[in-house]
C-alpha cells in the first residue's frame, strides 16, 4: 500500500473521507458504482423559483439566486506567487466535484451504515467498502500529484466541516484513522489539520477559488 500511498498521501484516507458511499445500490449496499472520470461540478446560480399574482393581476416569476460572492483582483508581489495562484486554481477545479461527491457520498454511506442490524454487520460492511474502494478508484486518485491531494482534503474538510481524520476514525475506528494518520504524515500530510481560510492565507486562497467556480466566475 505504500507505494500507492506515496503519490497521493494516503489514497485510502482521501477516498474513504467520503466517495465510497456512492456506492449504494437499491439492493446491494456494499459495492460501488465506478467512480466519474473527471466528473464535471454543476453550477447553480439560483435556489429555485416561485410564482405570484402582483397588484396588476399578472403573475411574475421570482427568482431566489444563490448569495453571490465579489472578491478584490488578486495582487502577486512576484511571478511565483501568480504561478502559485493559477496552480492552484488548477488543482481545485480538479479536485473540487470529488469533495462534492465526498460530502454526497458521506451522507449516504452514513444514513445507510445506521440501519445495519449490529456492530458486527457494519464493521463487515466498512472493510468490504474500503476494500473496494482502494481497487476501484486506486487509477483515478493515482493521477493526482501530491498537493492535488492536498487540496482534495483540504477541500473534503470544507464540506463536511470536519476534517478528514475525524470521518475516517468515525467510520473505520481508532485502529485504521491512526494508520492513514501516521501514513499521511510520513508524505507531508496532517490529516488533523483541518482548514482555516480566516487565519491560513494557503487555505484563504483555496477558499476564494472554490467559492468562484462553484457561483461560475472562475
Amino acid at each position: 500500500m505504500l507505494p500507492f500511498a506515496r503519490r497521493n498521501i494516503a489514497v485510502a484516507t482521501i477516498i474513504i473521507a467520503g466517495l465510497g458511499g456512492t456506492a449504494a445500490h437499491a439492493e446491494d449496499h456494499s459495492r460501488l458504482l465506478p467512480l466519474p472520470v473527471n466528473p464535471e461540478l454543476k453550477i447553480q446560480a439560483y435556489k429555485g423559483f416561485y410564482r405570484f399574482v402582483d397588484e396588476y393581476g399578472d403573475t411574475v416569476r421570482m427568482t431566489v439566486f444563490n448569495d453571490f460572492y465579489v472578491y478584490p483582483p488578486m495582487k502577486f508581489k512576484n511571478r511565483k506567487q501568480e504561478e502559485f495562484y493559477w496552480r492552484t486554481v488548477r488543482d481545485v477545479r480538479k479536485t473540487l466535484p470529488y469533495a462534492k461527491l465526498a460530502f454526497a457520498a458521506l451522507t449516504e454511506t452514513y444514513e445507510y451504515i445506521q440501519t445495519l442490524p449490529d456492530k458486527k454487520t457494519r464493521e463487515r460492511h466498512l472493510k468490504q467498502l474500503e476494500k473496494d474502494i482502494v481497487e476501484q478508484y486506486k487509477p483515478v486518485v493515482k493521477s493526482m500529484t501530491k498537493g492535488q491531494g492536498k487540496i482534495l482534503l483540504k477541500l473534503i474538510t470544507r464540506e463536511t466541516d470536519q476534517n478528514s481524520y475525524h470521518i475516517v476514525k468515525a467510520f473505520l475506528g481508532s485502529f485504521r484513522a491512526g494508520f492513514y494518520q501516521a501514513v499521511g504524515r510520513i508524505f507531508g500530510m496532517n490529516m488533523k489539520s483541518g482548514f482555516n481560510p480566516d487565519k491560513n492565507e494557503e487555505d484563504a486562497i483555496i477558499d476564494r477559488i472554490a467559492t468562484l467556480i462553484e457561483q461560475g466566475s472562475l
